[in-house]
């Protein structure tokens, strides 16, 4: 949602002017160096303390240093001039951040820093609700936007929102109900250790090989171990990337690049490693069963990636049907499941099939949802989310609100 002055900003004309830190440290940072790195992400090079003089016809951000805020709420500020952000503390309602031309920097300082009033001429006042939406596309999901003070008493409750905030709604079933709580364990493991990103994505990269090794030589147990351990640190190495806001080009496109190649590979490996294969279908091979999987993996990313020309988000965000599809849909974790299943009952051999019909049927659902949404498209205009229009503050969501949405926002 956008505030009443509905003009932007660009961020290399934007100064950043950070007032006041709090001792507490949160996921290895500081409230301030948090807010610098988020800052920096949005796009402002010139970052630094409130006394710093701002260039005469830039504009400046002043914000408090001592709260912790969503990313999208810093974001917005960036964009967004002649803005006040105001919060409710537990003195009751201040403002926390301004973004308003050179010529009103003084008064914007006594309004942030003192907590003056905060009546600035063509100055609007917004709540994060108002200032930034509570849809998410890149994560799939409703989550009001926040801003918490900085209090050390309660360092455990906000780095719990800090990780909420960093994960996925709409997602695998895997990645959405197992995974949380042992992630969040070893993320912090890795902040204390120093870890970074990028280390765990590497090390997830070495048990994609061994996991596909392991299938070829028919060591399905290791290879099964060293799957399932993959799957976990991808998890690991995006809320880490998250939550100490160190995400980079380079570990973004492995992370993706990794992810899109390697399921193939790994079903195809499991096949090699096959001692035998009686499906129980006449005239199925091996090979065919194989093709049908990789055929039918190309053409579900295909039809992924042809539905963002006719949307702006993700197949899976259009109607509640398609965020369902995706618990369960043949992407690697719900296929990893049917391998275990079928290894753990001694038929390794019908996994791979009930990978290739599983793979199918998710394909031939997705080209159904595409021409849907093709026709949808050409008959009523452009397509939307349904996670736009879903009601933030309902007191009776829907299913689909309570599940995709985290349970900070519930």
């Amino acid at each position: 949602m956008s505030p009443p002055n509905s003009a932007t900003s660009s961020p290399a004309r934007v100064h950043a002017r950070i007032v006041a830190d709090a001792t507490v440290r949160l996921w290895g940072l500081s409230p301030r160096e948090r807010l610098v790195r988020l800052l920096r992400r949005a796009g402002v090079a010139h970052v630094g303390d409130a006394a710093e003089p701002v260039p005469a016809g830039a504009s400046i951000l002043l914000v408090r240093g001592d709260w912790v805020y969503d990313d999208r709420v810093v974001a917005a500020l960036v964009r967004t001039p002649n803005v006040l952000l105001r919060v409710t503390g537990d003195g009751g309602p201040c403002v926390v951040a301004a973004h308003v031309p050179a010529t009103l920097a003084a008064r914007a300082r006594e309004v942030v820093g003192d907590g003056a009033s905060p009546d600035l001429p063509g100055v609007a006042v917004e709540e994060p609700a108002s200032l930034a939406s509570a849809s998410q596309v890149q994560l799939r999901k409703l989550e009001r936007p926040f801003v918490r003070q900085a209090r050390p008493e309660q360092r455990r409750e906000l780095e719990d929102r800090l990780f909420t905030g960093a994960y996925k709604g709409v997602t695998d079933l895997v990645t959405k109900w197992a995974w949380p709580v042992p992630a969040r364990w070893v993320t912090a493991l890795c902040v204390a250790g120093g870890l970074r990103p990028n280390h765990v994505t590497l090390l997830g990269l070495a048990l994609v090989v061994v996991a596909g090794l392991a299938f070829a030589a028919g060591e399905r147990g290791w290879g099964l171990a060293a799957a399932w351990l993959m799957t976990f640190l991808d998890t690991v190495d995006g809320k880490l990337a998250r939550v100490t806001v160190t995400s980079s080009r380079v570990g973004h496109w492995l992370d993706h690049g990794v992810d899109l190649i390697h399921p193939p590979l790994w079903y195809l490996a499991w096949g090699i490693g096959l001692g035998t294969f009686e499906p129980g279908v006449p005239g199925l091979s091996l090979a065919a069963t194989l093709w049908l999987i990789v055929v039918g993996y190309v053409v579900g990313r295909l039809v992924e990636g042809a539905f963002h020309l006719i949307a702006p988000f993700s197949i899976f965000l259009w109607r509640h049907f398609d965020s369902y599809s995706r618990l369960i849909t043949a992407r690697r974790n719900p296929n990893l499941i049917w391998l275990t299943a079928a290894t753990l009952l001694g038929r390794p051999d019908l996994g791979l099939l009930a990978v290739a019909a599983w793979t199918t049927l998710s394909s031939l659902v997705l080209l159904v949802r595409l021409a849907m949404a093709a026709r949808t498209r050409q008959a009523t205009g452009p397509l939307r989310s349904w996670l736009v229009d879903a009601p933030q503050d309902s007191p009776a969501p829907s299913l689909a609100a309570r599940i995709f949405a985290t349970s900070a926002d519930r």
